[in-house]
């Protein structure tokens, strides 16, 4: 991968983590504290505030993952191993990585991850209890 082409993913990466940082700010109001004010709102009002923050929390939580994949992302620029497959060492395709700048593996490694956990054995789920009798042979005299 030649240096202009390292230099458009790194001008990507940081435009995401720039957009990323912007919807942290715009999200900030969701996450505050709920007031639990009874007189000002009703029991489902809370409710519905309580669940509102609960989501901007979650998301926040998932643009925090983001960002640190993108940012590492930088850091793989910064060591010239961008674009290398971390398991196999091949080039990953510029169509993933423009897709998710962010990718660490090829198409590749990826098929034969998913093969690999989709073949582990699942593990025994405990059988639930047999249903009771019906209330019939109960009531039988």
């Amino acid at each position: 991968m030649n240096d202009t082409i390292v230099e458009e993913f790194r001008r990507l990466i940081q435009a995401l983590l720039d957009e990323i940082e912007a919807e942290n700010q715009r999200g900030q109001e969701g996450q505050q504290t709920v007031t639990l004010d009874q007189q000002s709102v009703g029991r489902l009002s809370r409710m519905d505030a309580l669940q509102n923050q609960a989501m901007a929390k979650a998301t926040q939580g998932r643009r925090d993952i983001e960002a640190s994949r993108l940012r590492a992302a930088l850091s793989r620029i910064d060591e010239g191993e961008f674009g290398y497959c971390e398991d196999c060492g091949d080039e990953i395709v510029l169509g993933r990585l423009r897709l998710d700048p962010a990718a660490t593996r090829c198409v590749s490694c990826i098929r034969g991850l998913v093969t690999r956990k989709a073949k582990s054995p699942i593990q025994d789920v405990q059988k639930p209890p047999p249903a009771p009798p019906a209330m019939a042979e109960y009531c039988a005299t």
